[in-house]
């Protein structure tokens, strides 16, 4: 028997028509949905910008499982029909996003936005700077992304401590985490946004950190106290890298404009070449085991 998936674009197209048992077919959630989709089992979709996604699942009769193409399922949550799947694309993004906080750690210790400025204004900027060496941080996430960031981290002879949910072999459970934030250079959150996860790096949180240290927020906007982040970098006393921001995009007269202390990019840590070719890899694995008659490996379950 042959499964039906909808895909948004034709490099789903391409991907999926070697995978054994499926059919894949383009459709777009701005116009009418193609003749097949009466018979789809499954729906990879793109985002459904300007689309309530449970209006557009209600015209999938036969929907069983819906496969992100991102990590994040927050969009997602609360919205999936009851009895339907939801599978996420773990595995595709946390190198990339890894890397961004790398780069992000780098571009802070070393002073590269100053030493850019410098060469702007065509001055000779010598002056000594940190290092990533013998730096400690704290990964608050302990998912594929904690993983790919302290294997990208060891080589730079710095070191990465994990906190997860639950404490396991080589990970923190979250419960030790007030007593943690103070011992670590750097703290970074790779956590997906729920319930329990908006709002976590709040005041609290932050005077916790030790003074000097970066926090790095890779996960998603919400998860820090923007207002409580904006007053620790005024005074000097923390620094930050912020991939994510709440707002997004930031409105012209917000403070993390001109904040001081902090790296700033506009949700680009995924968003480098191949990044949707990693994307299908994923995809293109789960759908297969979904076809197969055997449950994806990323399925979200229970509280989230």
């Amino acid at each position: 028997m042959t499964l039906t998936v909808l895909v948004p674009d034709e490099l789903g197209i391409r991907v999926l028509s070697d995978v054994e048992g499926v059919r894949p077919v383009l459709y777009s959630a701005d116009s009418e949905l193609p003749p097949e989709a009466a018979d789809a089992e499954v729906l990879v979709p793109k985002f459904l910008h300007n689309t309530d996604p449970r209006e557009f699942f209600g015209r999938l009769p036969k929907l069983r499982l819906v496969q992100l193409l991102s990590a994040g399922v927050e969009r997602f949550i609360g919205t999936v029909p009851e009895g339907v799947m939801l599978s996420t694309c773990r595995g595709a993004h946390g190198g990339s996003t890894a890397e961004w906080a790398i780069g992000a750690l780098l571009a802070i210790y070393r002073d590269f936005p100053a030493f850019e400025l410098a060469r702007r204004e065509r001055r000779w900027d010598y002056h000594v700077t940190e290092t990533l060496q013998d730096k400690k941080v704290l990964v608050v996430g302990a998912g594929d992304l904690g993983e790919q960031f302290r294997r990208r981290l060891e080589p730079f002879d710095a070191s990465a401590t994990l906190v997860g949910r639950t404490a396991r072999d080589g990970v923190h459970g979250m419960d030790e985490l007030p007593e943690l934030l103070g011992g670590f250079d750097a703290v970074l959150v790779v956590v997906p946004l729920t319930a329990e996860t908006r709002g976590m790096v709040d005041a609290g949180f932050l005077s916790r950190m030790k003074d000097g240290a970066v926090l790095i927020n890779a996960a998603r906007g919400p998860v820090v106290d923007t207002a409580a982040l904006v007053a620790e970098l005024a005074t000097g006393r923390l620094r930050a890298a912020l991939d994510v921001t709440e707002p997004e995009p930031l409105p012209a007269d917000h403070p993390l404009w001109t904040v001081p202390g902090l790296f700033l990019t506009p949700h680009v840590a995924g968003s480098c070449t191949g990044h949707a070719e990693r994307a299908y890899a994923v995809v293109a694995g789960e759908v297969a085991r979904f076809a197969r008659g055997e449950e994806p490996r990323n399925l979200v379950r229970g509280e989230y």
